[in-house]
Parts: structure tokens; C-alpha cells; sequence
């Protein structure tokens, strides 16, 4: 670290196991649908149902995620090479994955699920953003492992070097200090998981005003990635003459349907 700035040359690669290389982003995802795991039995024993109702639900959840991530990826920020080469989608571990494909998925998932435990499917939503929100956090801080996503320049002290990106041997002073985005949007997940675990816990909001907790974790996500964006590098190449970027325009009918779902929770019946 110097004096504005940290040098930030993480290995991506947590550990080789033979060829296998396990990498920080990979981990992650494991501990993200771990910690998920672990608050959704919580949440869901309290509520009195039967664990294999979790179970069920945990699946449709890490097959929309997943599913979800990938499908979007491919259509959203590089349609025409996939769908000209549609065998490449398959091909995960090759990196790609949209937040808004996984929230695409799990909202498809969810869906079935709760036609299938014949719960109100806002009743399921309201619950599964808790652990959503710590689960994005762990997600983004992978995205930091891995030197990707990040922001433009920055002067301000807390501005990252990301040297992987840069030929080996490159002066420090030559490579720009920038916004660690992935850090900022970390952050905003984990202050919506706190007030979502007080507004549950606590305000019970979750029964007294269906819909809201939802509304807040679309409204606070969302919106956050809506301004992050704007200090954040392309991810491909035609975001460079867009006034609003790809990840900006899939976030905006995310935020609406939150200011929607958070309104009609106070509108009496």
C-alpha cells in the first residue's frame, strides 16, 4: 500500500489440487449458498415448517441462481457469440455470470417452488432476500479476488491497484488507483442484510406488511448497482457508447417493482 492507494495482486487461485485449480471465486459461491442454507433453516424452522421443505426450496434456489446467472451472461452481454455457438454456454467454469440472470432465476424458481408448498409466493419472497443479501456480499468480495468489475481512476485514499491487469513488472506508479466497486456493492448487501434481519426479527415486517422487505432489498440492491455503474469500468465492449450501461437498464425494472412492492405493503386492504 502506499500512501492513496493499495496494491492489490490477490492470486485468484485458493488452492491446486492435482490439475484442479479451486479458485477465491468459486469459494465464495460455496460459502454464500452455505450461509444461505444456514439462515433459511433458521428462518424457516421459526416459521414451523418441516425441513424438508427447506430442502426443496434450497434446490429450486441454487438451480435459478445458477441456471439463471449463466442464461443471462450469455444473452444479455454477449448474445451473439453464444448463440451462434451455443455448446459455449455450457462451459461454466470458463467464467461468466450475470447478477441479474441469478435474479431472473431464483424469482422463475421461487415461482414454482411456492406453487408447489402452496405458500404465497410473497410470503416466500419476503424471507429468501435475508439470506440473498449476505449471500451478494460474499459473491462481490469474489468478484474482488478474482481483479474484476472494478471501477475508473480514483484519487480518493481508498483506490486499489489492480496489478494482474497489468503486464508483469509495470512501475506501480503507471497503474492507475481504482474504485474497488465490488467492495462498494459488498457493502451495500450488507447493510440490507442487517436491516433485513431487524425488520424481520424486531418489526416483524415480514407479517405486518407483506411485500416490503422484498421492496427494500430490490430499492437498496438495485439502486445501488444503478449508481455504482457509473463509476465503474465496461464489462464489454459496446457499454463504451452507452449513456446507461447493460448492467444500469437490467437494474432499473428491479428497482421500479421494488418502489411498486414497498408502497403496496402500506396500502391498507
Amino acid at each position: 500500500m502506499d500512501i492513496l492507494s493499495f496494491v492489490w495482486n490477490w492470486d485468484p487461485t485458493f488452492v491446486m489440487l492435482g490439475n484442479l485449480d479451486i479458485r477465491w471465486y468459486g469459494l465464495m459461491w460455496a460459502i454464500a449458498i452455505l450461509v444461505a442454507e444456514r439462515i433459511c433453516n433458521y428462518m424457516f424452522s421459526r416459521e414451523g415448517l418441516p425441513p424438508r421443505t427447506l430442502e426443496s426450496a434450497f434446490v429450486w434456489i441454487v438451480l435459478g441462481t445458477f441456471i439463471g446467472a449463466r442464461v443471462g451472461h450469455c444473452l444479455f452481454y454477449e448474445p451473439s457469440f453464444y448463440l451462434s455457438n451455443p455448446i459455449e454456454i455450457l462451459k461454466v467454469w470458463e467464467g461468466g455470470l450475470a447478477s441479474h440472470g441469478g435474479a431472473i432465476g431464483i424469482l422463475i424458481g421461487l415461482y414454482i417452488y411456492a406453487k408447489k408448498v402452496n405458500k404465497p409466493y410473497i410470503w416466500i419472497l419476503d424471507r429468501i432476500v435475508v439470506p440473498a443479501a449476505i449471500g451478494g456480499a460474499f459473491i462481490r468480495i469474489g468478484n474482488l479476488m478474482n481483479s474484476e468489475i472494478y471501477g475508473q481512476p480514483t484519487t480518493l485514499p481508498w483506490g486499489f491497484k489492480f496489478v494482474r491487469d497489468y503486464p508483469v513488472g509495470m512501475p506501480l506508479e503507471n497503474i492507475p488507483a481504482c474504485h474497488p466497486t465490488q467492495i462498494y456493492e459488498a457493502l451495500f448487501c450488507i447493510l440490507v442484510f442487517v436491516y433485513l434481519l431487524y425488520a424481520y426479527y424486531k418489526q416483524n415486517m415480514a407479517e405486518k406488511r407483506p411485500g416490503f422487505m422484498f421492496g427494500i432489498f430490490l430499492i437498496v440492491v438495485f439502486g445501488s448497482r444503478i449508481i455504482i455503474e457509473f463509476i465503474k469500468n465496461p464489462q464489454v465492449e459496446f457499454e463504451t457508447t452507452m449513456t446507461l450501461d447493460m448492467g444500469q437498464w437490467l437494474s432499473i425494472p428491479f428497482l421500479i417493482a421494488g418502489i411498486y412492492f414497498v408502497i403496496k405493503s402500506f396500502i391498507k386492504k
